[in-house]
């Protein structure tokens, strides 16, 4: 009985949300309308459109520079090194996509775990020219600034994205020179 109720009020709430028209993407309240219900539908990955392009453009990033090194140490380097480095690269090296990064470190990191308890309605949003902030009714900001294609981007993560583009660019320079190295002793 109540698991037959539970399942009429998910499909009542999924036709309600189908049905029902909210803000479209090029609006801070529509971006963030669509994080929150990726988030609380599971779609970790689906936020990754709703990210403000450096975001986007660092796990791209991560991505290119974690194949780098992996190609290069599975080249070059001996045992056991190599099988170290190979799996600690593997998960972004081989990630098909920059969304498949950043739900990697979302996840991993605790990210989605904080949007899925800061989320809640709007309660005031401050737009300044190509920036905006959403004040949510349980007081917590976010930050978003409007994209080259209009669609609003979420600027939170950012700066952990950047940061672990630059430790990834850094990681395949070094193993570039120890790969060189270990060629030369060959």
């Amino acid at each position: 009985m109540v698991a037959g109720a539970a399942a009429i009020a998910a499909g009542t709430w999924g036709i309600w949300r189908h049905f029902t028209h909210f803000p479209p993407d090029t609006t801070p309240e529509g971006a963030y309308m669509r994080i929150a219900i990726a988030i609380g539908d599971g779609h970790v990955r689906d936020c990754f459109a709703y990210l403000e392009d450096e975001a986007q453009h660092a796990a791209y990033s991560i991505r290119a520079f974690r194949r780098r090194a992996s190609d290069r140490v599975a080249a070059a380097y001996p045992e056991p090194e190599r099988s170290r480095l190979l799996a600690a690269y593997r998960k972004h090296a081989s990630a098909p996509d920059g969304a498949d990064v950043w739900q990697d470190m979302a996840e991993h990191r605790g990210w989605v775990g904080r949007l899925r308890r800061d989320l809640s309605g709007i309660a005031k949003v401050e737009t300044n020219g190509e920036r905006a902030t959403i004040e949510t009714a349980r007081g917590t900001r976010y930050g978003f600034r409007r994209r080259p294609n209009g669609i609003w981007g979420l600027t939170i993560f950012t700066a952990e994205l950047l940061a672990e583009a630059e430790r990834a660019a850094r990681d395949a320079d070094v193993v570039e020179k120890a790969a060189a190295d270990y060629e030369r002793a060959k």
